[in-house]
């Protein structure tokens, strides 16, 4: 099988040397490893579907990889596994400034797309703090959601057509010049979520927006979490509401004192809300802070520098969370009515399974999508804590994933989001897809 890789993609291109494949073989957090068996980096669509066909006749189990950013042990591999990673198809095609629209490779990272985008006066609607790495092609495949899901939505909701390579080896695409296209299955919504089940994403047709003119940023601070939410609920439905994120003021504690990144207001919940449009948004966000409970006067930031400044407090949460080491991450969306009383009750479970763990909570709180890490769990409270963890968040009325995806690391919790009959669809979805299973077989679905 590898000479048979080799002489598809190049000797340049595969490997079988252990000290890479380990270096593979580890998620994005640090906290979970698995085990492959060779590495193949195919140039193209087409070698990406012979690399299939190639793997399946073999019988070789296959994990896909992008950027590798997955936090739910998505990409690493259980039955030593081909790792196919997509990161040479990185290519950015011309934006088209008519229809708002650009064709990329599904490895092209979610940077260099914002930024053919903002050379074109427009913008992409998704965006993560792991833009530099994360691809497109895995955002896509997760259904990544992100900073700006309040007003644009998920990946979902900005994939106009795809391609991918399909278990048997076959190329699939969905590419229309139109936007109004209703003939047939769509068959794209089966592969925007599906965490590379179904077949492997390789190129997509992107929507882009038109660039706000105008945008006003204030971070605020409250002393309690209900008062908080009650903001939320004023904002989350707002035209140009461009972005409503819940921070931890352990979190901004912890920003400060290690990276210098300091909370502007005091609180012991912070949230930042911008507003965006082609008129000045001061008047109006100001007006709106006028009806919402605060603790103190909000910082709020015009002009590019101050809105940077206060973004900082945000992007930084990435930089301290590995500072303990791996964090044990936890990604749901709750009902908002349900938010404060899951602070409390996550906070009270790690003190009983890792007393000397610190849990620490922000998200984006107009969706309830709330990301809950726990710094600092050593290995041998996690099992018991994450039981305990996804049993709250089910009593709560929360999904087992809200952006994340499921991976190979909540396969065993799916049942708490999709009934037996939801999940014996997918089941018949993948079996006809895919019938010996073998790509990503990891991922998404726990032993029948």
């Amino acid at each position: 099988m590898l000479d048979s890789l080799v002489q598809l993609v190049g000797a340049g291109h595969v490997t079988d040397d252990p000290e890479v494949l380990v270096t593979r073989s580890v998620d994005y957090t640090g906290r979970y490893r698995g085990r492959a068996g060779a590495l193949v980096r195919p140039g193209s669509p087409e070698e990406i579907a012979a690399v299939l066909r190639i793997c399946r006749d073999a019988g070789a189990h296959v994990t896909v990889q992008g950027g590798r950013t997955s936090l739910v042990a998505g990409t690493v591999p259980e039955h030593d596994d081909v790792l196919l990673s997509t990161e040479r198809l990185n290519t950015v095609g011309p934006v088209d400034t008519i229809e708002r629209r650009v064709s990329v490779g599904s490895g092209a990272t979610l940077a260099a797309v914002q930024q053919a985008a903002a050379a074109a006066g427009l913008v992409f609607g998704v965006d993560l703090t792991a833009r530099d790495t994360a691809t497109v092609g895995g955002m896509a495949s997760t259904n990544a959601g992100g900073l700006h899901t309040v007003h644009y939505g998920n990946m979902a909701e900005q994939v106009l057509g795809l391609q991918v390579a399909l278990p048997d080896g076959a190329l699939l695409r969905r590419h229309s010049l139109v936007r109004a296209d209703n003939t047939g299955y769509n068959l794209p919504s089966l592969f925007v979520g599906a965490e590379g089940t179904l077949g492997v994403i390789t190129g997509l047709d992107l929507r882009l927006h038109p660039a706000p003119a105008h945008r006003a940023t204030a971070v605020c601070g409250f002393a309690g979490l209900d008062a908080l939410v009650d903001a939320a609920r004023i904002f989350r439905d707002l035209d140009g509401i461009a972005a409503l994120e819940l921070l931890d003021a352990r979190l901004a504690a912890l920003t400060g004192d290690r990276l210098g990144v300091a909370a502007p207001v005091a609180g012991n919940w912070l949230l930042l809300v911008e507003l965006a449009g082609d008129t000045d948004q001061t008047y109006r966000l100001a007006d709106l802070l006028q009806h919402v409970s605060l603790g103190e006067e909000p910082a709020v930031g015009v002009d590019t520098a101050t809105r940077q400044r206060l973004w900082r407090l945000r992007e930084a949460v990435a930089d301290v969370l590995g500072a303990f080491g791996p964090p044990l991450k936890f990604d749901v969306a709750l009902p908002l009515a349900a938010v404060a009383r899951f602070a409390d009750a996550a906070g009270t479970l790690v003190r009983r399974h890792a007393p000397g763990a610190l849990p620490v909570l922000f998200g984006h709180i107009g969706e309830g999508n709330l990301h809950c890490n726990v710094l600092r769990c050593p290995a041998e409270a996690e099992p018991g804590l994450y039981a305990a963890m996804m049993d709250l968040i089910g009593e709560c009325g929360g999904n087992v994933s809200s952006e994340h995806g499921v991976g190979s690391r909540k396969r065993a919790y799916l049942s708490m989001s999709r009934e037996p009959g939801d999940v014996a669809a997918m089941r018949t979805l993948k079996a006809a897809f895919d019938p010996t299973g073998y790509l990503n077989a990891a991922v998404l679905f726990d032993t029948p």
